[in-house]
């Protein structure tokens, strides 16, 4: 059996958008790795600022405590309070306190106020349950603790800072943007102008040959040339096939002419007749693969081309045809290649989807919206295919152990129908049904 198939095309992430998210990632990662940098170099600095400006209103503070009179000492320890955010409070031998912590910052600052006013100092995170930054100092014979906000030690970012950090994320993000657009708007064109080759469009797939990027300029450049080669390739080809074709089709009808009034024996007649038909109908096939591809995709409606693909098939008595398809279907094709396509593959049904023992061909051909796309199936009740040969089917010259055993075509029915299909935009996919037979699922864009 002829043909079968391409995967349907299936959605993933665009080059543009992993560009995008790498270069974000890469920066937002350098962005953080900066600002953990900035805060470690920034630490001794900051502990040492924190450390002097503590030791600072210790030593106010002892100067107050030292040298007021009782009744302006507590006046100044209120006025500390209210106005400072510092509190005094004597230091009892029962005190309960919490080291200030293990981390950098920490250790840094606890070392500078010991530094600063003796080893007996101790500095705590909570003392006696109370959360703060307690500084125990001495004076005279009393101890003495101060309390004052933790914030001192770590402050909490300003308003402007993280204002400044989402500013410089939002740039980053839109320099990753820009660069990712600059990166693949290249590989986008030549993307879309091998698709133009692909489809046949020779002409409309020329690159800009005047980039000032030497890399993207030579392989432009390589790209157009390629493109022209292919071009006088296709038409060489085309010109060769459609001479042959017609030079053959003269001798071929001479000797049909021929036959018919030379051979007595009226078998032997028909049967040279039988093979000078298939000789002609070769011809055809071969005309069919090498026709250029220019099409006009249109609005055309899938029952009447399915209607005029069966309708010659209505009288035969080895074929029957089951449809199923809205009259309101619209696709956009060429109707005069869709009905080729739909041809080859009622053809290629006839030839191998026979039923085993009743040698009629029993056909189904439906349609389903799937927007934006319509699926259109055509499946047989036949024996199918073998699996290792599905991959190879819509290859041209290709034929299945069931297609070789009695082959009258030239192998090219479904590599015809395949490219045909995607001229028009559309995949093809053919399977082995698992009620026996073989399916060929089309997808034709959907007209509005």
């Amino acid at each position: 059996m002829g043909g079968a198939g391409t995967s349907l095309p299936r959605p993933g992430i665009s080059l543009f958008w992993r560009t995008f998210i790498l270069l974000g990632a890469l920066l937002i990662v350098s962005i953080v790795a900066w600002l953990q940098a900035l805060r470690t170099f920034e630490q001794e600095p900051r502990a040492t600022q924190t450390a002097q400006q503590i030791a600072s209103l210790v030593n106010l503070s002892r100067a107050a405590l030292v040298h007021a009179d009782a009744i302006a000492r507590v006046s100044l320890i209120k006025t500390m309070t209210e106005q400072e955010g510092v509190r005094i409070v004597p230091r009892e031998p029962d005190d309960r306190f919490q080291a200030l912590g293990n981390d950098k910052l920490a250790r840094l600052t606890t070392e500078e106020l010991v530094r600063r006013l003796g080893p007996e100092t101790v500095v705590a995170s909570g003392v006696n349950g109370e959360a703060g930054l307690w500084v125990g100092f001495t004076i005279e014979d009393d101890g003495y603790w101060m309390r004052t906000d933790l914030a001192r030690l770590n402050p909490p970012a300003g308003t402007t800072w993280i204002i400044w950090l989402v500013v410089a994320t939002a740039l980053s993000l839109a320099g990753a943007a820009l660069i990712a657009r600059l990166v693949n708007r290249p590989l986008k064109d030549l993307s879309f102008a091998a698709s133009r080759v692909r489809q046949g469009d020779f002409g409309g797939s020329a690159l800009n040959e005047t980039t000032t990027t030497g890399e993207i300029r030579q392989v432009n450049i390589e790209f157009n040339r390629m493109a022209q080669q292919l071009a006088r390739v296709e038409q060489d080809r085309a010109v060769m096939l459609a001479g042959i074709s017609h030079d053959l089709r003269t001798p071929l009808a001479r000797l049909r002419l021929e036959t018919e009034l030379s051979v007595a024996d009226a078998a032997a007649r028909d049967h040279m007749a039988a093979d000078i038909v298939q000789v002609d109908a070769i011809i055809d096939k071969f005309m069919d693969y090498a026709r250029p591809d220019q099409i006009v995709l249109e609005k055309v409606r899938l029952a009447d081309v399915v209607q005029r693909c069966t309708y010659a098939l209505k009288d035969q008595q080895t074929i029957r045809c089951s449809v199923q398809v809205d009259p309101g279907l619209t696709v956009l094709a060429d109707a005069v290649e869709l009905v080729r396509v739909l041809s080859n593959l009622l053809e290629n049904a006839l030839r191998y989807g026979r039923s085993a023992g009743s040698g009629v061909a029993e056909v189904e051909i439906t349609a389903q919206l799937r927007h934006p796309w319509v699926l259109l199936e055509v499946r047989d009740h036949g024996p199918g295919v073998a699996p290792d040969s599905l991959a190879h089917l819509t290859k041209a010259f290709f034929r299945g152990d069931t297609a070789r055993t009695a082959a009258t075509g030239a192998g090219l029915g479904l590599a015809i129908v395949e490219k045909n299909i995607q001229r028009m935009g559309g995949a093809i996919q053919l399977v082995n049904r698992s009620t026996g037979g073989l399916a060929a699922r089309i997808q034709l864009q959907r007209a509005s």
